[in-house]
C-alpha cells in the first residue's frame, strides 16, 4: 500500500514528492499511519525535497506524509495516492480551561473560545489625582466626591469599591525647589494649607466605605512643584504594580488618571542626573511614599503601558484639551475625556468611559514562545463579517462573541505555554503547546533484517543499515568510499541527486519511468526522450529522434525542432553560401556575429577594412615572419603604380607612409591587399643642423651683449644727470665773512 509519497531512504535520495489532499474518510488499517494531515487544497502540486527519515519528512512541511509498512512494490513516479490521517479534534473552551494539543511544523493549528460579558461582574477603581497646585480647585470638588462616585459605580454593579492616591513630582531640581522651606511648603505664600512636596503617595486601598473614602480624601492638601509636566508616570507606574498594597481585587479594574499638565518621561531623570532606569518594580514604604522617586528616572509610556496590560487595569484618562490627543492612540483599551477647569464632570466621564471600556472586547496573548505565531478571527455579535483582527466593539452585557484562535508552530518545539485573553479581564486560557517532530513507530528489534539484506534494522518502513553498509536495502558495501562520496557520484555539478528522476544505488542513477511513458536516461538521468522542441505537437516533429534535449534529425530536414526541409537556395550569393561567413538552416542565413543578414555579406560593427588590414600590412612590408601569424587570411599584391581612387594611407612604427588598397573575399577574415612601396621622407642634413645651432647660438650672444651694453649706458647718463643738478643747486658764498680791507668814498673828492 502506497502513500504520499511512499519515500524510501536509500543513500539519502532525493524524491518528487506528490501533493494532494486526502478526501476526509477513515481507513482501519493499523499498519499505515498518515502522521499529520494537510490543508485543504483543491489541485495537486508537486515539488522536489530531500527527504532521509520520517522525521524529516514531518519536518520538511505540512504536505509530506510517510509510511510505516515495509514497501516491496516497484515505487513509480505518477502514482500520488491519498492517505489516511488523524483529524484534528475541534475545541471550544471556557475561560480557565487548560488546553493541550499536538502540532506538527508549519502546521496551523485552529480552535474556538468564546466570550460573554457578565452581569454584576466586580468594579475597582482607583482615582489617582494631580495635587500640583494648579489643581487646588478641583482638589475641593473631588473631597465631596465619594457618595456620588461610588452610587454611579452601582449603577453598573453592585460591587464596587473606590481606591485613591496623589502625585505631584520629584523633589529634585528642576521639577521642584529644594529649598528646606519651599520642600516644607511648595505653595504660594498665600496658601494656608499645603502639605510637603512629594512624587507618589497611596492614600486609601480599595473599599466600598464612601464615608471613609471622603474622610481620607478631605485631609489631602495641596502641594506644588516648580515646571509644568508632572510626575504622573511614576505614579500609574506604582498603582498598576503595587497590587497587593492598593487591594486590587478579581474584578474590573479601573485607573482614573486626573490631571490638568503633561508628563515627564523616560530620559526626563537626566535633568536632575537621575541615569537609573526605571525598574518596574513597586517600591512603597511604611508611609506610602515611593521611595525611589529621587533615584529612577521616570519611567516610558512602553513600559507603563505594558505593567497597565500584565495587571489588567484599563486607565481613564480625566485630562485637559492640550493633553488628551497625545494619549488617545498610546495605549490601548483606555479612554480619553476632556477634564473642566474644576473637575465638575468627572463622574459623567468616568461612566461614559466605563460603558465604552467594558463594550469594547480586545483579545491577546502572553508569554507567547519564539517561533510561534497567533492569529485571530472574530465573529462579532452585531451582525458585522468577520473580522482578521481580535476585536469586537458595542458588545453588550449578556452577549456572547466568538473567536478563532489560528497557532502555528514554525520549528519543533518542547512544550511550552502562553496565555490568550480579553485585556482588562483576569481570565486567560492557557495553552500548551509541543510539535511532534518524532515518528512512533513499533518496530521489532532485529537487527540483521531479512529486508535489509541481513546487513540493517527496519526503522519506520526503512532500512537503518549497519555500517560499512549503504542503500535501499543495505545492499551496497561502500568499501573505502563514504556514502557521502557515493552520494555524490550521483549529482552533475550544481545539479540534484540523479535529477530528481531517479534512485542512486552504489553511487549509479536508477532512473525512473517518466510521466506519460517517457524514457528517462543519462549518467545522471538528465536526459527523457521528450525533452526536444516540439514541431507539429511531437517532439522534432517527428522527423529525427531526440538526443538529451537536441534533435538528430533524418536526411533531409534541419531546425531545432526538424521542421524545414534541408536547402540553401536562399542563401547562396554565386557559388557562396551566406558569402561563406555563416551556415545555412531552414533557407535562412545564421551569420557569424557581427554580419548580417539576408546573405552575411555586411559588417557594420566591424572596423573599416583599412584599420582591420593595417598591421598586416606592416608586417608584410617589414617581412617580420615570425609576427604575421594572425595574418593568414590575407593575401598580398604589389602593384608600382597603384593609382585607385580609394586608398588607404598609413604611416608605420618606421615613419614611412604605407599606400595600398583592400578589397575583403568571400569568407570570414578573408582580404586581398594591394599595395606599393612605402615612401619615406628625406633623411635631415646635419651641416643645416650644425651651421644653424651654432648661428643661432651666437646670435643670442652678440644679442645679449648689446642689450648688457645699452643697459649700462643708461645706469651711468642716468647717474651723470643726477650729478649735474647737484652741481646747480650747491652755494659757495658764506654770508657770515667779511673782507678785511674796507673802501671809504670821501665826498669832496673831485676825481681829479
Amino acid at each position: 500500500m502506497s502513500l504520499i509519497p511512499i519515500l524510501r531512504a536509500a543513500l539519502n535520495l532525493e524524491y518528487r514528492i506528490c501533493l494532494r489532499t486526502p478526501h476526509r474518510h477513515t481507513q482501519s488499517h493499523n499498519s499505515v499511519v498518515c502522521v499529520f494531515s494537510p490543508p485543504a487544497q483543491s489541485q495537486e502540486s508537486c515539488v522536489k525535497t530531500v527527504v532521509r527519515s520520517c522525521a524529516e519528512c514531518i519536518k520538511s512541511g505540512p504536505y509530506c506524509a510517510w509510511c510505516k509498512l515495509l514497501v516491496k512494490s516497484t515505487f513509480i513516479w505518477p502514482h500520488c495516492i491519498s492517505c489516511t490521517y488523524r483529524p484534528a479534534a475541534p475545541h471550544t473552551n471556557a475561560f480557565r480551561i487548560r488546553l493541550i494539543f499536538l502540532d506538527f511544523p508549519d502546521q496551523p493549528w485552529t480552535f474556538t473560545f468564546k466570550f460573554k460579558r457578565a452581569e454584576g461582574y466586580p468594579v475597582d477603581l482607583y482615582y489617582l489625582m494631580d495635587l500640583s497646585y494648579s489643581m487646588n480647585d478641583d482638589l475641593q470638588n473631588v473631597k465631596s466626591l465619594g457618595k456620588d462616585l461610588l452610587k454611579a459605580l452601582r449603577q453598573i454593579t453592585k460591587q464596587s469599591r473606590i481606591g485613591f492616591g496623589s502625585f505631584v513630582d520629584k523633589v529634585v531640581l528642576p521639577y521642584t525647589s529644594t529649598n528646606p522651606k519651599r520642600v516644607q511648603k511648595p505653595c504660594p505664600d498665600n496658601e494656608r494649607f499645603c502639605q510637603p512636596a512629594f512624587g507618589y503617595k497611596h492614600v486609601l486601598s480599595m473599599t466600598d466605605n464612601e464615608i471613609l473614602f471622603n474622610k481620607r480624601v478631605s485631609e489631602q492638601a495641596i502641594s506644588g512643584n516648580l515646571d509644568v509636566p508632572e510626575g504622573g508616570l511614576d505614579a500609574i507606574m506604582q498603582a498598576a504594580v503595587c497590587g497587593d498594597k492598593i487591594g486590587w481585587g478579581n474584578s474590573t479594574r479601573l485607573l482614573v488618571f486626573t490631571t490638568d499638565a503633561g508628563f515627564h518621561m523616560a530620559g526626563d531623570g537626566k535633568l536632575a542626573a537621575i541615569l537609573e532606569p526605571n525598574d518596574g518594580r513597586c517600591h512603597l514604604d511604611a508611609k506610602m511614599l515611593y521611595s525611589k522617586s529621587s533615584e529612577m528616572d521616570y519611567p516610558s509610556v512602553g513600559q507603563v503601558m505594558q505593567k497597565l496590560v500584565e495587571n489588567n487595569i484599563q486607565p481613564i484618562f480625566a485630562v485637559t484639551k492640550d493633553v488628551e490627543p497625545r494619549l488617545k492612540d498610546i495605549i490601548p483599551k483606555s479612554e480619553v475625556g476632556v477634564l473642566t477647569s474644576d473637575s465638575s464632570n468627572v463622574i459623567s466621564l468616568i461612566q461614559n468611559a466605563y460603558r465604552n471600556l467594558s463594550s469594547n472586547v480586545i483579545v491577546t496573548h502572553d508569554d507567547l514562545p519564539d517561533h510561534v505565531t497567533v492569529m485571530y478571527t472574530s465573529n462579532c455579535p452585531n451582525g458585522d463579517l468577520p473580522s482578521i483582527r481580535g476585536t469586537c466593539d458595542n458588545v453588550g452585557i449578556g452577549k456572547e462573541v466568538e473567536f478563532n484562535v489560528t497557532v502555528t508552530a514554525h520549528k519543533c518545539l518542547n512544550e511550552q505555554s502562553f496565555l490568550i485573553g480579553p485585556l482588562g479581564f483576569r481570565e486567560k486560557i492557557r495553552v500548551n503547546l509541543t510539535t511532534r517532530c518524532e515518528c512512533e513507530c513499533d518496530d521489532r528489534k532485529d537487527s540483521n533484517h531479512q529486508h535489509c539484506n541481513s546487513q540493517g534494522q527496519v526503522s519506520c518502513g526503512t532500512c537503518s543499515c549497519n555500517k560499512g553498509f549503504v542503500g535501499q536495502k543495505c545492499e551496497c558495501k561502500i568499501g573505502d568510499k563514504s556514502e557521502a562520496e557515493l552520494r555524490q557520484a550521483c549529482m552533475p555539478v550544481n545539479g540534484s541527486m540523479c535529477s530528481g528522476q531517479g534512485e542512486c544505488v552504489c553511487g549509479v542513477c536508477h532512473c525512473s519511468p517518466g510521466e506519460d511513458g517517457r524514457s528517462i536516461y543519462g549518467r545522471f538521468c538528465e536526459c527523457d526522450d521528450r525533452s526536444c522542441p516540439l514541431s507539429r505537437g511531437q517532439p522534432c516533429g517527428g522527423r529525427g529522434r531526440c538526443s538529451c534535449g537536441t534533435c538528430n534529425c533524418n536526411p533531409g530536414y534541419e531546425g531545432d525542432a526538424c521542421d524545414c526541409r534541408k536547402s540553401d537556395n536562399r542563401c547562396r550569393t554565386g557559388n557562396k553560401v551566406c558569402y561563406g561567413r555563416g551556415n545555412c538552416v531552414c533557407d535562412v542565413c545564421n551569420c557569424t556575429v557581427g554580419y548580417t543578414r539576408p546573405f552575411c555579406e555586411t559588417c557594420p560593427g566591424c572596423p573599416a577594412l583599412c584599420e582591420r588590414v593595417a598591421s598586416c600590412v606592416e608586417c608584410h612590408m617589414d617581412e617580420r615572419k615570425g609576427n604575421c601569424l594572425v595574418c593568414q587570411g590575407v593575401t598580398y599584391r604589389e602593384e608600382p603604380d597603384l593609382k585607385e581612387q580609394r586608398l588607404c594611407k598609413r604611416r608605420g612604427t618606421d615613419g614611412c607612409q604605407m599606400i595600398y588598397s583592400t578589397k575583403q573575399l568571400q569568407g570570414v577574415e578573408q582580404y586581398e591587399v594591394i599595395f606599393r612601396n612605402k615612401e619615406c621622407p628625406e633623411p635631415p642634413d646635419l651641416r643645416l643642423i650644425i651651421g644653424g645651432t651654432f648661428s643661432g647660438v651666437a646670435l643670442i650672444g652678440i644679442l645679449l651683449l648689446l642689450a648688457l651694453k645699452a643697459f649700462i649706458h643708461m645706469r651711468d647718463l642716468k647717474e651723470f644727470r643726477r650729478f649735474e643738478n647737484e652741481q646747480k643747486k650747491s652755494k659757495w658764498n658764506n654770508p657770515l665773512f667779511k673782507t678785511a680791507t674796507t673802501t671809504v668814498q670821501n665826498p669832496n673828492f673831485g676825481g681829479d
